[in-house]
C-alpha cells in the first residue's frame, strides 16, 4: 500500500504565503515524478507544478514566479511554497506521485509501480 498525505493548507489574506507538504509512505523503493494539482469549487482539477526525481521543475503559467516546488528524496516528500496568493488560487490542492514500491504478489515481495493521489488540503485566500 502507498499513501500520500498532504498538509499545510489554511486561510491566508491576498498577498500571503503558505507552504504545502506531501509525504509518500508505504513500502517505497523509489519515488519518481511528483506533482501538485488544484481543484476549485465547480471546476476541473488542473495541474499546477511538477518535479522530477533529479529536481527538474515545471510550472503552470498561472503560478510561475510565485510558487516553488521542491522535494526531499530522503523522506519522500514534495513541497509547494506558494507566495503572493490571490483569491483565484483558492482551491483544494492535491499531490500526485509515481514510483516503485514493494508489493506482495503471488506470495512473494516484488517491485511494482504506483501512481497515487493524496486526499487534498484546502487553501482559502480571503480578506
Amino acid at each position: 500500500q502507498v499513501q500520500l498525505v498532504e498538509s499545510g493548507g489554511g486561510k491566508v489574506q491576498p498577498g500571503g504565503s503558505l507552504k504545502l507538504s506531501c509525504r509518500v509512505s508505504g513500502n517505497i523503493y523509489e519515488v519518481n515524478d511528483m506533482e501538485w494539482a488544484r481543484q476549485a469549487p465547480g471546476k476541473e482539477r488542473i495541474w499546477v507544478a511538477s518535479i522530477s526525481r533529479d529536481g527538474t521543475a515545471f510550472y503552470a503559467d498561472s503560478v510561475k514566479d510565485r510558487f516553488i516546488i521542491s522535494r526531499d528524496n530522503a523522506v519522500n516528500t514534495v513541497y509547494l511554497e506558494m507566495n503572493d496568493l490571490q483569491p483565484e488560487d483558492a482551491a483544494v490542492y492535491y499531490c500526485n506521485a509515481k514510483g516503485i514500491y514493494w508489493a506482495m504478489v503471488a506470495g512473494a515481495v516484488r517491485p511494482s509501480s504506483f501512481h497515487s493521489w493524496g486526499q487534498g488540503t484546502q487553501v482559502t485566500v480571503s480578506s
